[in-house]
């Protein structure tokens, strides 16, 4: 067990990571060692940052919990600590069933927790982060919060309502990153596209992301889930018109069914999002469309279900996830429908799904053999470097491998690459 060091664990998104980066700064700032995501923790203090999204997340968030309460047990931690979202939700539960842990917080109150150690706040360190990203990309979370009430959906149950951050303080943050060496921005927050909405009732999201790509230093940004209802155009200008804006936007569509749409309560018709889709593809030639749905939502049908598997077949998006659906404690859902779908038709319907993305996602990569394009180094992995193009977003996206033996190249620096060869997920290249 080693004196003054912190071990941080983080479960779930990318949003997750952000708080868990600042908590990380202000440890430091009072002399603690943190290390996040380790593979062997050996601190004193453990902090899980927990994730409550579906039910396999929080099955995940709270086996970390288990293991970590048993280590405490035998000797090998003094403290353990919890934050996040599912120690917001279900507070007092935990408390009751894992009594090993020092206290709970919740998704935002957990810089207390310095306070509860006899630490203060360091003033001079709030808004900054120790990164946990490789040294040239950053997230960089522009809000907090969803006023969207999908039927399905606790996020907002969660987080509360949506509150965008001062746009001076996010450009601020995007300065301070570029002067530590960042160069790859990830936009992200739970609903980008409202972004401003609580603040004057009007959508900035165009024309926060026009100065950022403005500041000196800035190479790339990539923007992260956006919602198809009411989507602001002026964004698509943006992107076509700043070279550094990424032609890549991740737009979570859930589905395609009317009869589904309605029930989710996602606002938006089956033929808007056609036209969207149409609309985007048209304002940014070559743009990469990322975008998530749910297989077994209560009440669909198979015919709800060849929809969804003939709308995946036309709009060939160039990167897709998907997930069956889990019934979320507290959702207009769960309160008011019946699970209906049997799971085993719920993963049936999920392999389908995803076996013709699969063909879709293989076609698409193999069409950028022979181009040559911007290529950002992200680490070197046994005998290839591994990068990314413009339409990869880390960790979930197709990467590019460049043979090591070929010639030396930089972590964090991009060089053209000519693509040879494509797989299902991944392509290869050469630097020109």
């Amino acid at each position: 067990m080693k004196k003054n060091q912190v071990d941080i664990i983080t479960m779930g998104c990318s949003k997750n990571l952000v708080d868990s980066e600042l908590l990380m700064k202000q440890f430091e700032a009072n002399g603690y060692h943190c290390v996040h995501d380790s593979k062997n923790p050996q601190g004193e203090i453990v902090v899980i940052n927990t994730c409550g999204f579906i039910q396999d997340a929080k099955q995940e968030s709270i086996n970390a919990i288990l293991e970590f309460a048993q280590a405490k047990d035998e000797g090998k931690l003094k403290h353990l600590y919890v934050m996040g979202c599912l120690s917001q939700r279900y507070q007092k539960e935990l408390e009751a069933e894992i009594p090993q842990v020092d206290k709970f917080y919740g998704k935002f109150n957990y810089k207390q927790l310095l306070t509860d150690l006899g630490k203060a706040v360091d003033e001079s360190c709030i808004g900054k982060r120790h990164l946990t990203t490789p040294h040239h990309y950053a997230y960089l979370k522009i809000s907090e919060g969803c006023d969207r009430h999908c039927a399905y959906c606790s996020i907002p149950i969660i987080t509360g309502k949506h509150v965008s951050r001062p746009k001076e303080e996010i450009l601020d943050e995007v300065r301070d990153l570029v002067a530590q060496g960042v160069k790859e921005f990830q936009v992200i927050a739970q609903e980008l596209t409202y972004y401003g909405v609580d603040i004057d009732g009007k959508r900035h999201i165009g024309e926060l992301i026009r100065e950022m790509a403005d500041i000196k230093g800035v190479k790339w940004i990539r923007l992260h889930y956006a919602y198809p209802n009411q989507f602001p155009m002026d964004l698509l200008d943006v992107m076509r018109e700043k070279d550094n804006v990424c032609k890549y936007i991740d737009i979570a569509l859930q589905h395609i069914s009317d009869h589904l749409l309605d029930k989710m309560h996602r606002h938006v018709t089956k033929e808007e999002t056609i036209q969207l889709i149409r609309q985007i593809r048209e304002r940014v030639p070559g743009i990469h469309l990322r975008t998530t749905f749910m297989v077994g939502f209560p009440g669909e049908t198979d015919e709800d279900f060849q929809e969804l598997m003939d709308f995946v077949r036309w709009a060939r998006f160039e990167r897709m996830g998907a997930f069956a659906y889990s019934e979320e404690d507290g959702t207009y859902s769960a309160l008011n429908y019946q699970d209906d779908i049997p799971e085993s038709v719920k993963e049936e319907r999920l392999g389908k799904l995803m076996a013709l993305q699969q063909e879709i996602s293989a076609e698409i990569e193999a069409e950028k053999v022979g181009k040559t394009l911007p290529v950002i180094i992200d680490r070197k992995e046994g005998d290839y470097y591994i990068g990314r193009t413009e339409y990869c977003s880390p960790e979930v996206d197709p990467e590019v491998l460049i043979k090591a033996s070929t010639k030396r190249l930089r972590v964090g620096e991009f060089y053209q690459v000519r693509i040879i060869d494509s797989e299902e997920f991944d392509i290869y290249g050469e630097v020109v």
